[in-house]
């Protein structure tokens, strides 16, 4: 009650990611390797996040790279919905995008060259 924020059960946000993988080129999506992609309620504290990468991106993936844990995508549902919570339409883009953002740092692409290509 009173709320202005759209809470989505976690469902949908998983929904959302797989829409958000589902929706890169096929050769792309064949790419990702060895990463994990999980939804939590909130970043580490002092850290304004709504994505998170951790691993080592496939670019830097040498030959001794064998037996390593996955890498690790999070995205943070409350700051989410804190943002863009008054539109489930405005939730649903901003989570594929936060998706395919973090996504990119797996393919090794970095901030400056996300904001460089106009993809940040």
């Amino acid at each position: 009650m009173g709320s202005d924020f759209v809470q989505e059960p976690e469902a949908d946000y998983e929904r959302w990611v797989r829409e958000a993988l589902d929706s890169l080129p096929a050769d792309l999506r064949d790419s990702i390797s060895n990463v994990a992609i999980l939804v939590e309620a909130e970043p580490p504290p002092g850290q304004r996040l709504l994505g998170l990468y951790q691993g080592i991106p496939l670019t830097r993936r040498g030959s001794g790279y064998s037996g390593a844990m996955p890498d690790k995508i999070t995205i943070f549902s409350g700051p989410l919905e804190r943002l863009y919570g008054s539109s489930v339409e405005q939730l649903h883009a901003a989570v594929k995008h936060v998706v395919l953002h973090e996504i990119a740092h797996h393919f090794g692409i970095s901030d400056e060259r996300l904001i460089e290509i106009d993809r940040y």
